[in-house]
């Protein structure tokens, strides 16, 4: 039976797996990395983790029960976006990577929204307002302050990109990682001429376009030997984690919304065209499903703000996990549990890293109101939870508005682990959240493209249908619609009355 890979090169760990021709997801494997932030609006890493952890994830995954690696036949790899590779000649880093969450391009930001005007910006990326997030602006901010680096950097590449030519070669990307990058006309499929001008660059010193879901080269004898399969594997550019994530749940037509809680909080709605929202105010993506768009609604802190909670206020459950072989998440969300829906007057703004869509302001930050003596780590735990969830609701609205309607939300990434997350989900948002079979929606899509890719599917209906499987449905639970009602207006106001503190006339 042939075999096909996926690889996800995520913002804080690479997920690699193998599935079977049949649809069977055979074998999952995991590898963190930790960020760092040596400034509060900073956040970078050191390239060689990606291919470190890549080459790691995969070799577990390839040594799994029941995988002969000799079988596979295609890798698909997919990875967040806008983070920013300088590469020399060789392919190697020069410097470390300018991670998607760092917001350091404040300024350069606004230079490049001053020329462009939303308007354009919109009409030619889908890419709602600019700021700093976009990888347009990390490169124009090297320019500006790292001239050295920006000099000797020979290609800027996307973090897909850099996997691809660490696995083949070739220097290569694809719309639908490059959507994002304000540098990608989504129109016209090529390099938007005019916004590389602004940056100071020429198509040269950017990867070669393919089409999402191609296949970008073949294994190198060095990197099949590093991985422990044969030479000559073909591996297929599989798009940003949005766009294999919405493969990888089914979501490759109209009328149909998913969701996924990893480190962000993202939505996904598939159209058929770009320019049906005259609001201009929803994020159109390439979507890795050819010929289609994806509205992608993101906030850069969903489950992350759950991992700051942990990482920073949950030694007690970390160590009893280590101790007794469980895990830490678990221990603080059966304490939030415990806690009615509301919180009790608790309500948590989960903008860690600041906020995106739908209220585009780079510099906000975290916030919780409402606390009294009574609240305790649970309460505080159910707010975190509660505010990612009302994120997700605000989105859904903003979908809505665009045309994008549909009666059920669709839940992966690792949020969709949580039984009590989904359940809050679906109150707060007043429909249903179903989960699937292995909740590692990217990885199942990049392998489902590398099938389609290479013949081992007749096209990308027939792979879904063979992989995709309904687990759980969360249906919302009415008694606790008024109480979600007013948490949801609680956390929409304090949002609204803390707007003008952020930013630096309110630091």
């Amino acid at each position: 039976m042939r075999l096909l890979a996926g690889l996800d090169v995520g913002t804080t760990a690479v997920k690699a797996g193998v599935v079977a021709e049949d649809g069977r997801l055979l074998s999952v494997a995991v590898e963190e990395y930790a960020l760092r932030h040596p400034a509060p609006d900073r956040a970078e890493l050191d390239p060689e983790a990606y291919w470190t952890a890549s080459r790691a994830a995969l070799r577990r995954a390839f040594a799994a029960p029941g995988v002969d690696p000799q079988a596979v036949v295609a890798i698909g790899v997919s990875s967040q976006g806008e983070t920013v590779v300088p590469v020399d000649a060789g392919g190697r880093a020069v410097g470390p990577a300018i991670v998607w969450l760092d917001n350091r391009a404040l300024a350069e930001a606004r230079l490049i929204g001053d020329r462009f005007g939303d308007a354009d910006v919109y009409d030619a990326t889908g890419v709602p307002t600019v700021i700093p997030t976009w990888t347009a602006c990390k490169i124009l901010w090297m320019r500006r302050n790292e001239p050295s680096r920006f000099a000797a950097a020979r290609r800027f590449l996307l973090v897909e990109d850099f996997t691809i030519s660490r696995l083949t070669g070739r220097f290569v990307t694809e719309g639908g990682v490059a959507c994002t990058s304000l540098l990608y006309d989504i129109r016209s499929h090529g390099w938007w001429e005019p916004m590389l001008d602004a940056v100071g660059i020429d198509a040269a010193r950017l990867p070669e376009l393919i089409r999402p879901g191609e296949v970008a080269g073949a294994l190198t004898r060095e990197a099949a030997a590093e991985l422990g399969v044969r030479p000559g594997v073909a591996v297929v550019a599989a798009g940003m984690d949005q766009g294999a994530g919405a493969v990888g749940v089914g979501n490759v037509a109209g009328g149909i919304v998913s969701e996924s809680t990893g480190g962000a909080l993202t939505v996904q709605a598939t159209v058929d065209a770009h320019g049906r929202d005259a609001s201009r105010k929803t994020p159109v993506y390439v979507h890795s499903a050819p010929g289609r768009y994806l509205y992608c609604p993101v906030c850069p802190t969903g489950g992350m703000a759950l991992t700051w909670f942990r990482d920073r206020f949950g030694g007690e459950e970390m160590a009893r996990a280590s101790a007794e072989g469980v895990d830490a998440y678990d221990l603080l969300t059966a304490k939030a549990a415990a806690i009615p829906a509301g919180s009790e007057g608790l309500t948590f703004l989960p903008h860690l890293m600041g906020a995106f869509s739908p209220e585009y302001e780079p510099e906000a930050r975290g916030a919780a109101y409402g606390f009294t003596l009574r609240h305790g780590k649970g309460h505080m735990v159910r707010a975190i939870l509660e505010g990612v969830a009302f994120m997700l609701r605000r989105n859904l609205e903003l979908l809505e508005g665009a045309g994008a309607r549909s009666d059920e939300v669709r839940s992966h990434g690792g949020g969709a682990r949580s039984r009590l997350w989904n359940q809050i989900k679906a109150d707060a948002c007043d429909r249903p959240v179903v989960t699937l079979e292995g909740e590692n929606a990217a990885i199942r899509g990049d392998a489902l493209l590398a099938g389609v890719a290479t013949g081992v599917f007749a096209d990308l209906d027939s792979a879904v249908s063979a992989a995709v499987t309904t687990l759980d449905r969360y249906e919302p639970d009415p008694r606790n619609r008024r109480a979600y009602d007013d948490a949801y207006a609680r956390y929409v106001m304090y949002f609204d009355a803390v707007r003008p503190m952020f930013g630096p006339d309110g630091r």
